[in-house]
């Protein structure tokens, strides 16, 4: 498991450090972290795992990920600024693990996502071969920084989602393959005044239609309830239609055949909120449509879940892991967090405090044993566990303000461009760097 904080700290710490808990509890000390500083963003990778740092400038710098300093939970890390040539005033934004096999590249491309909503689709192979001084990756407007950079096929759908609540989804068709790579892209949804895109997800593409998926949902609902014998009918998840759609969805008779064709293809959208909050809701309610629209509501955004921290696509066999900006880190098993409609509250994953929210949310692949030996506190030291993973991506919200050069205590702060803190350094505070 990778760490990145808030001033610019990284370092690499074995995944069998943290066991699974239930949800609920307030998990265990993920690192003990300087005055003023927080985690920002976590991956899981194997050491072998090439990563590509997008920076705020909107350069691209590469490094396999056994490079990368080894820690403890308790360690701080060291600075990406005796990693990475980083400019003063530049930190990373985004972060992503790459596919060990370079055979699969000239098949992939890469979809990078902004702030501000937009959108912009390249070939992996551009992002190949980066010498230590980065290359440029992505033209940003002022106040502008890239948020997701996610691996996609021309046939996938972008799911995008915004801190208060909407989201939109359309085919990776939608955006052309950009040849170059200082364009600030193209729209992908339309904000409302005083949001902003917090994730980007990839989804497999949907063949259903609209009255197939409506009925389908309700079938599946039925079997959920039958099968817990009936003890949260109340909670059910049910389709919520917008209303341009609701002339589309009446019901319509499914065989079994294709029932079983549908439930084979169904991916399940995870959605956090900064108070802890969550839930799982079917891909099949998120319709698909044109990009550069408002979208539709992801998930209930209001007092008592707060703005949304992260959205992507999970199975039951996976499990997640959630920080806060207090460095508390809690990893639960997927199957407990219970499959809800779309425009839904959801159910109680973290129990933050007043002044706590999640600024950063892993799904962690391949799930081996639960864990359930932890109980609802969470307070446990660790232990081992028998997850084995995959390398993912973070989704986050929070800027990863990282400063140009190692932070120190007399460092002092400023607004970052999308208005959280962001520490900044005068030039006679600048650290050695190392070579």
């Amino acid at each position: 498991m990778v760490t990145v904080t808030h001033k610019g700290y990284i370092k690499r710490v074995p995944l069998a450090t943290y066991r699974a808990q239930r949800r609920g509890g307030k998990g265990r000390s993920g690192l003990n972290t300087r005055d003023e500083d927080f985690v920002t963003q976590i991956f899981i990778a194997s050491t072998h795992t090439p990563v590509l740092f997008f920076s705020s400038r909107g350069m691209c710098y590469r490094m396999k990920v056994w490079r990368l300093p080894a820690g403890t939970p308790q360690s701080i890390g060291k600075a990406l600024v005796n990693l990475l040539p980083l400019e003063q005033g530049e930190w990373i934004s985004s972060i992503l693990p790459l596919p060990e096999d370079t055979e699969t590249y000239a098949e992939l491309q890469l979809m990078f996502s902004t702030q501000s909503g937009n959108v912009r689709r390249n070939a992996l192979g551009d992002f190949e071969n980066i010498n230590r001084n980065g290359k440029i990756a992505m033209k940003l407007e002022e106040g502008d920084r890239i948020i997701d950079v996610c691996v996609c096929r021309p046939s996938d759908n972008v799911l995008m989602t915004t801190a208060k609540g909407q989201c939109i989804r359309f085919p990776v068709e939608d955006v052309r393959v950009f040849k170059g790579r200082d364009s600030i892209g193209v729209r992908g949804i339309r904000l409302a005044e005083d949001d902003h895109l917090i994730s980007m997800a990839i989804l497999s593409p949907m063949d259903a239609t609209p009255a197939e998926r409506a009925t389908y949902i309700k079938l599946a609902a039925a079997a959920r309830r039958a099968q817990m014998g009936g003890e949260d009918e109340e909670e059910a998840p049910t389709a919520s239609p917008e209303p341009e759609e609701e002339a589309e969805t009446d019901a319509t008779e499914l065989s079994p055949e294709r029932f079983n064709e549908l439930a084979e293809r169904e991916q399940f959208v995870f959605t956090v909120s900064e108070r802890g909050f969550g839930k799982r809701s079917s891909s099949y309610e998120f319709r698909t449509s044109g990009r550069g629209g408002k979208g539709i509501v992801a998930m209930v955004a209001n007092d008592r879940n707060g703005k949304l921290a992260a959205s992507f696509p999970i199975e039951d066999s996976d499990q997640i892991m959630l920080v806060t900006n207090a460095g508390q880190i809690i990893r639960t098993t997927v199957d407990e967090v219970r499959i809800a409609g779309r425009n839904t509250q959801g159910v109680r994953i973290f129990r933050t405090d007043e002044d706590e929210r999640v600024v950063s949310v892993e799904r962690i692949r391949d799930v081996g044993e639960n864990g359930d030996d932890g109980d609802g506190d969470g307070d446990s030291d660790g232990g081992d566990d028998a997850a084995s993973v995959d390398g993912a991506v973070a989704a986050s919200d929070a800027t990863p303000a990282q400063t140009a050069g190692e932070a120190s205590d007399d460092a002092t702060t400023a607004p970052a461009p999308d208005g959280t803190a962001s520490p900044t350094q005068s030039p006679e505070d600048e650290p050695d760097r190392e070579d």
